[in-house]
């Protein structure tokens, strides 16, 4: 990845627009800014960032990323997922991409634990290989920390639209709480002809609560509300992608979008190339019970009770929602 230069978006294939955020504004209070942001939020659960400075953090996961899959297989495999186990590194085929199990992913990925990146060389969930090692104090934690930065701020905003008391959902997502939430770097190899209609990644809506993502070629496929065809997002350079997933929209009585998406192989000409990409997952603490707060908002025990057949009542907390989420798409189950 590093050095190649890599064709352009094709125009010629159906792409669905995503408003535009500027996180400057949003630091700085916009009041215009955060309509915006609520407004994507609460229509789609989609939204490009721009001006969010972690540029060169996300470029050094990157180049991390590249290093550790080009470690021997039998390598990465000796801090693979067990059962049980998020953390660490997944094999391409291991995780079934539509509800059959017909079709295995064709993506390979490492996922590092927020909690292990910030109280490294402590170790809080498991342990990783060299090259991550290597990389824990200068690159990985700071992209983390970056991330959650951007995702407080944005969590603080919606605290304040949906008339929760102050600090409540930074409160549920903690960062000295130990949590599900991680950086995760994933590598699709250049598709071939035995691949090419295979989804990497199969059609999911995240189970976390926010998403920041960065990507280099294009994949990413939603389906927005209303519509019955995919829609590519069109990668733009220096912006992250931002949705909200399924944690805070429950938490919200649905009144945040959190949308169905997944990844296909590269349009046009770009399919020939390796695509790589690079998340953080905020999720809330591990105790934390995934329902909606209604309690403690007017406007969410409204929106809740307009929404008579679903389901705001989980059940689990935000640990075992991770479990059995997980669980669900591997083919050992």
């Amino acid at each position: 990845m590093p050095g190649i230069t890599l064709p352009p978006f094709p125009d010629d294939v159906r792409t669905h627009r995503l408003l535009i955020i500027d996180y400057e504004l949003v630091k700085a209070g916009d009041k215009d800014e955060e309509n915006r942001l609520w407004k994507a939020a609460t229509t789609i659960g989609y939204w490009y960032l721009k001006n969010h400075g972690a540029d060169q953090e996300v470029s050094d996961m990157f180049d991390m990323g590249v290093e550790t899959m080009a470690l021997p297989f039998e390598e990465r495999m000796k801090f693979g997922q067990g059962e049980g186990q998020y953390f660490g590194y997944r094999k391409l085929g291991a995780n079934a991409v539509d509800a059959a199990a017909m079709n295995l992913n064709t993506s390979e990925f490492i996922n590092v634990s927020k909690d292990d990146a910030l109280a490294y060389p402590q170790v809080v969930h498991r342990t990783y290989p060299s090259t991550i090692n290597a990389c824990m104090e200068n690159t990985i934690a700071p992209f983390i920390r970056k991330a959650l930065e951007v995702n407080y701020a944005v969590l603080n905003i919606f605290n304040e639209k949906l008339g929760l008391p102050q600090g409540t959902l930074e409160r549920l997502h903690a960062m000295e709480e130990h949590s599900t939430s991680d950086a995760r770097c994933i590598r699709n190899p250049p598709q071939v002809k035995e691949t090419a209609e295979k989804p990497p990644i199969g059609a999911h809506t995240d189970f976390g609560s926010l998403t920041f993502l960065h990507n280099r070629l294009g994949g990413l496929q939603m389906m927005p509300p209303g519509h019955d065809e995919w829609s590519y997002v069109r990668p733009i350079p220096g912006h992250a992608i931002c949705n909200v997933g399924d944690s805070l929209s429950i938490f919200s009585g649905g009144i945040l979008q959190s949308n169905i998406h997944r990844v296909v192989p590269p349009p046009g000409t770009q399919a020939g190339y390796e695509r790589w990409s690079l998340s953080f997952f905020t999720r809330p603490g591990n105790s934390e019970v995934i329902r909606a707060l209604t309690e403690s908002s007017s406007l969410i025990a409204e929106a809740v009770k307009e929404q008579p057949d679903r389901n705001f009542e989980t059940g689990f907390t935000a640990a075992a929602w991770l479990v059995m989420r997980m669980k669900n798409h591997r083919i050992n189950n």
